[in-house]
């Protein structure tokens, strides 16, 4: 892999983009951290950190300190919007030559941020981490996490990396090519696995929570994995216009097999029992259709609205200039 020269890499800008949600506990030592991390930085920052409608106190910490810290932008949404928005809209403001994505929670390691930007450096546009550990997380989220990147390997039109999450580095390149993208079923490491161009993993230990819990809910994980689903894979349909195909198959063998009974001998099909139970389970199979079709419907439903990803409150920056 060919290095960046150091004459194309005078003047950068590097910018760290901190999605926030309810972290008033944690969020002040997390701004420390990524502070101190700038000053090992050799290029220029800034650190842009979007509060994704938090009803806690985290936005007037966020304030106080950039109060006394230049290269700290806040965006403050109208409302909460969602992680993989907030993540949108902090790459949609950031102005650096590269762009890192990292939560504020504190559990993807700040220091991996110059491996990312030494990456970088020789040559590579997107450099994201794998967590091979995952620390502080039950053995059933873990489980159900890699039967998911499994199962969403198998059916995705992509490769999409396993067990990896948003924490990465993009180029500018990358990230133009990013907002280019209007879709509202936002599956971003998905979304940037489709641009290609050169990218490059890095393993890390992925550590437990210090303080607070997680915004990410059971309800929100689902909704992330759909999102992951049907924008990356029209399999579902596949499967559903297959399973279609075979139940008219079966139907069409099933009428003539009750037919010829009657018409070629005295036996009549009995078994009440197992009509019910055949009735039943076709009217299951045909719900569970219409329901991955309606799952499809749902997203081209919300693009068809055209309504903007997020709405933005306010932008703090206290430019010292």
């Amino acid at each position: 892999m060919k290095s960046i020269t150091q004459d194309k890499l005078m003047n950068k800008l590097i910018s760290i983009v901190v999605p926030i949600y309810n972290e008033a506990e944690i969020i002040e030592e997390s701004i420390k951290q990524l502070m101190d991390l700038t000053q090992k930085i050799k290029y220029p920052c800034e650190i842009i950190v979007v509060d994704d409608g938090s009803s806690d106190n985290s936005l007037k910490i966020l304030e106080d300190i950039a109060k006394t810290n230049s290269i700290i932008k806040i965006v403050s949404f109208s409302r909460n919007f969602g992680h993989q928005i907030a993540y949108s809209a902090g790459m949609d403001l950031a102005l650096g030559d590269a762009v890192i994505v990292i939560d504020g929670d504190l559990q993807d390691p700040p220091d991996l941020i110059l491996s990312f930007i030494s990456e970088w450096e020789n040559g590579y546009e997107v450099v994201y981490g794998v967590r091979v550990d995952r620390e502080g997380e039950t053995f059933m989220k873990k489980f159900s996490a890699n039967l998911f990147y499994k199962f969403l390997d198998l059916i995705s039109d992509i490769k999409i990396p396993k067990n990896s999450g948003d924490f990465r580095l993009m180029d500018r390149k990358i990230v133009d090519a990013f907002k280019k993208m209007p879709e509202r079923a936002r599956y971003i490491r998905g979304m940037i696995s489709w641009i290609g161009f050169k990218q490059k993993s890095i393993e890390y230990k992925r550590l437990a929570r210090s303080k607070g819990e997680t915004k990410y809910t059971l309800n929100k994980m689902l909704n992330l994995a759909s999102n992951g689903i049907i924008s990356f894979s029209k399999t579902p349909l596949k499967i559903a216009y297959l399973i279609g195909i075979a139940t008219v198959f079966l139907s069409i063998i099933g009428i003539f097999y009750a037919l010829g009974l009657r018409i070629f001998s005295d036996i009549w099909v009995e078994g009440w029992t197992f009509l019910v139970i055949v009735f039943l389970f076709f009217g299951g199979l045909q719900i569970l259709i219409l329901g991955i079709i309606g799952e499809y419907l749902a997203v081209i439903f919300d693009e068809s609205k055209g309504r903007p990803l997020y709405l933005i409150d306010k932008v703090i920056h206290y430019d010292k200039k």
